[in-house]
């Protein structure tokens, strides 16, 4: 193949998982944009003082309802640590609103099939509960004193800004009295596009990654690397190497999912993929992040414990769905390469790009351009900002 017909290939197929994904990121984004805009993060705050199974569970749902980038959800992290909460509830909130959010459950799901996103959201739990007794037997209270220290010193990372925003409705009511209101538009609006803001970069770095490597690299390429002609090997190879695959990859959240497909297709195990898309929170970039939020010891303690806890979760998923016959056939795994076609896709993506427009002129007229200004600012500088008070404009 020449270089111009390899490009052009590799450029359709990032195409084509971009019109095939693009009506499910909109209403994933929107559903959680109404979930936030109800959710204030001082309740959030209030209710995660401590580990108890109980406050990991509010961890848990709260973050699956503050869908975020990887960067964003570690900087609200930190902030809900130093704001009093718990430090393992922190990192399942983290934890949850990367890897159990609406938008990857319909994108799984469209781009790998359904049993993708149910072990998506049966591997998240799982994970959340391996780093709680890790956490349990192996934190010290020395460490995490320093890393108390450390993220109190306030360095900067990513998407403080954005972290550290409260875009929630502010006014008293019922959730549908604050939702259907001229404020709750507005918030709607606000979350939807700072969402789609912080997330776009990793998402079209992780879809022309994605198109690259599997219109350049051979297929018989995966297939050694990953074992896919000896299972038993293969099952055990692949949730550890995973996570290592994802460290290096330098894409998170949503954009390591078409990178996924392409593993998948390759070979790797249906554990291994779980595995993968669950390392988001320990990608170079982000691992250099904890380093500098609570300090190198610490970073090295959650890179183990969640590596840990990912390779873990990928081999219960792989036992729970392979004994229950869940598990689909490789061979069927198609990557999307043909194009836009007019079907109930493009439908829905006409349907749910003129929502996606409505959302972006609202957040235009009531002040939005300033909030986007501000998204990588400080972790102080927005910690008693309200997001909301264009809300009344």
């Amino acid at each position: 193949m020449s270089p111009i017909r390899a490009i052009v290939h590799a450029l359709s197929i990032t195409g084509s998982m971009t019109w095939e994904i693009t009506w499910a990121l909109i209403l994933g984004f929107g559903l959680s944009a109404m979930i936030q805009a109800l959710v204030r993060k001082s309740t959030i705050i209030r209710l995660l003082g401590d580990d108890r199974p109980r406050t990991l569970v509010l961890a848990a749902a709260f973050g699956a309802a503050s869908s975020s980038c990887s960067y964003a959800a570690v900087a609200l992290a930190r902030s809900l640590f130093r704001k009093g909460a718990s430090f393992t509830a922190a990192m399942a909130f983290e934890i949850a609103s990367t890897n159990l959010v609406i938008e990857l459950g319909v994108i799984l799901a469209l781009l790998m099939g359904w049993q993708f996103t149910l072990a998506e959201f049966v591997g998240g739990p799982i994970m959340i509960v391996l780093i709680a007794v890790l956490f349990r037997l192996l934190l010290r209270q020395r460490l995490l004193g320093e890393a108390r220290a450390q993220a109190d010193r306030g360095l900067t990372g990513l998407m403080e800004g954005h972290a550290a925003m409260d875009m929630s409705v502010q006014r008293p009511g019922s959730f549908a009295s604050r939702l259907f209101s001229r404020e709750g538009y507005t918030a709607v609006a606000h979350v939807f596009v700072m969402e789609w803001a912080a997330i776009l970069r990793d998402l079209i770095i992780g879809l022309f990654a994605a198109g690259a490597i599997a219109a350049w690299v051979p297929d018989r390429f995966w297939r050694v690397f990953f074992f896919a002609g000896h299972p038993l090997a293969a099952k055990i190879w692949g949730p550890l190497i995973g996570p290592g695959v994802a460290i290096i990859s330098f894409v998170c959240s949503i954009g390591n999912v078409p990178l996924a497909v392409v593993l998948w297709k390759g070979g790797i195990s249906f554990g291994g993929v779980v595995a993968f898309i669950f390392a988001d929170l320990i990608i170079a970039p982000i691992l250099n992040i904890y380093r500098k939020y609570y300090g190198a010891r610490m970073a090295l303690f959650l890179l183990g414990t969640f590596y840990a806890a990912m390779a873990a979760a990928g081999y219960v998923v792989e036992l729970i769905f392979g004994g229950l016959g869940l598990i689909p056939n490789p061979a069927r795994a198609k990557i999307p390469d043909q194009g836009v076609s007019w079907d109930y896709t493009s439908w829905l993506n006409i349907v749910f790009l003129i929502l996606a427009a409505a959302l972006l002129i609202r957040f235009v007229r009531t002040g939005g351009v300033a909030m986007l200004r501000m998204m990588g600012g400080s972790p102080d500088s927005h910690d008693h900002m309200d997001a909301h008070v264009s809300h009344t404009h």
